[in-house]
């Protein structure tokens, strides 16, 4: 016989497993809103209208992967330039990081895509339902003619926005202009509509019902968060010590005399938060630093005649009533190394030559002792064309080490020229010559001719493209000849 559950023990566990509630968030007015709602719409105009930018006859920024070719601008990077992109991913970490100490969750409230699509689609629901006492109000109604109309209205929207980001999405690999013809025709490819409905559905999934969850949920950026936040960092406070005890009153009453804090109770603070939170409750990890509730809280300070700044950006040692440091240790190091970073990068492009030599020697045989009576050795060029054009390369071999001894090194007729096309890695392979060991000045020719230490030299190969002398690359390798005592 199962055991009765007491009613508060179920009521307690039943709390723990509540329904998700959803957020209205109220529309609010102020710096930081209008602030924030214009980065949200420079940042979609950027998303839409960067993959229908031309650039040389090209889209201006176009990851082409079955091309193996990154446009960006008047850049074109290959394969071999992974390095980048792994440099930018380091660099955005450290903006985060660096960011994140100064101002707290800035780009959580102003730059993330969730926050951007979201405040899109709540602006859509907002054409269709009305404002936040009107959704409500919808939702809570039964169904009916006009309940009908709205909802599809808004569907019609959500799912024509979501379709319309994923095709613009996909846009970036592969070129906008083709993929809009075979839209229109109805030709396109299983890969394109696989790509375009799935980017639009979790555009129309994060942003239009998720929302929030996602940034309490499933985003890991407010679960470390506070490791990057000190009591020097930016963040959204309710400062309760002039707030609290909290009340409602009168307009003109000074809310002192009756043993009240600055803070009405009004809980707009809690109505304009798209996450639905109470900032009055310190700071939570759920709080995106939107600042909706702070230009919330000044227009009823406004209203009541008391001074801004109750909910606020602020530092934890400032509402202690003691100076923030803004330039200290954690804060100097991120902007060292962004600096250094950012530097290297423009550099390395400002000064990248869009082409690359290896030299690998061959491994099944060190050398050849020819008729002639000279040494040969055998190499693999790597040569890679990341230019946008193919090239004709000349081969060329020198000495390391001793300029003045490469009169003595020669390549075989075959290994000297070599047609590249544009982003590829051609594999060559080049046999170099080195005369015979024995100097025919001595008398007793059984005498080997000073050479390297070991029976090697290092040598230095080199391509030069023949339209252009100044584009070229080098590669030093070891040539491997008979031992003194052979």
């Amino acid at each position: 016989m199962t055991p009765e559950v007491p009613a508060a023990a179920s009521a307690a566990e039943e709390s723990y497993y509540e329904a998700h509630r959803k957020v209205y968030p109220r529309e609010i007015s102020g710096r930081f809103s209008n602030l924030r709602r214009l980065a949200a719409w420079i940042l979609l105009g950027v998303f839409y209208a960067t993959p229908w930018l031309r650039w040389d006859d090209r889209q201006a920024i176009l990851f082409d992967l079955p091309a193996r070719k990154f446009h960006l601008l008047g850049l074109t990077l290959w394969p071999q330039d992974f390095i980048y992109l792994t440099w930018l991913l380091v660099i955005a970490a450290l903006s985060l990081f660096f960011f994140t100490a100064i101002g707290g969750r800035l780009w959580c409230g102003y730059a993330c895509p969730q926050t951007v699509w979201t405040e899109a689609f709540l602006w859509l629901e907002k054409i269709t339902e009305g404002d936040r006492a009107k959704r409500m109000k919808l939702d809570a109604s039964p169904w009916s003619m006009d309940k009908l109309r709205r909802k599809s209205a808004k569907q019609f929207l959500w799912i024509t926005f979501a379709a319309w980001t994923g095709f613009t999405f996909v846009g970036f690999f592969t070129p906008i202009h083709s993929l809009a013809e075979a839209a229109l025709r109805l030709t396109l490819g299983p890969w394109e509509t696989f790509w375009v409905l799935f980017y639009g559905f979790a555009t129309y999934g994060n942003a239009g019902y998720l929302r929030e969850q996602v940034c309490k949920y499933m985003c890991p950026y407010a679960r470390f968060q506070s490791a990057m936040f000190d009591k020097d960092t930016l963040v959204i406070t309710y400062d309760a010590a002039r707030g609290e005890p909290r009340g409602g009153r009168q307009r003109g009453v000074d809310p002192r005399s009756r043993g009240l804090g600055d803070c009405t109770d009004c809980t707009l603070c809690v109505q304009v938060c798209p996450t639905g939170i109470d900032i009055r409750k310190g700071l939570q990890h759920e709080c995106i630093a939107c600042a909706e509730c702070v230009d919330a809280c000044d227009s009823v300070m406004d209203r009541m005649g008391y001074p801004r700044g109750l909910v606020r950006y602020a530092t934890e040692h400032s509402l202690g009533n003691q100076p923030s440091k803004l330039l200290r240790p954690r804060v100097l190091v991120y902007a060292a190394l962004l600096l250094l970073l950012c530097v290297g990068l423009v550099v390395s492009l400002a000064t990248r030559r869009p082409v690359g030599l290896d030299a690998i020697h061959d491994r099944n045989t060190l050398y050849r002792s020819l008729e002639t009576g000279e040494i040969e050795n055998v190499y693999l060029l790597k040569i890679m064309n990341k230019d946008a054009r193919p090239h004709r390369f000349l081969v060329s071999v020198a000495d390391s080490t001793d300029p003045d001894d490469s009169e003595h090194y020669r390549l075989a007729e075959s290994s000297r020229q070599f047609e590249v096309p544009s982003g590829e890695v051609y594999n060559a392979a080049v046999a170099v010559r080195r005369d015979a060991w024995e100097d025919p000045d001595l008398e007793d020719e059984t005498e080997p001719a000073p050479t390297a230490a070991g029976g090697s030299a290092k040598i230095r190969l080199t391509i030069t493209a023949a339209e252009d002398p100044g584009l070229h690359a080098t590669a030093e390798a070891r040539i491997f000849m008979p031992a003194e005592d052979d």
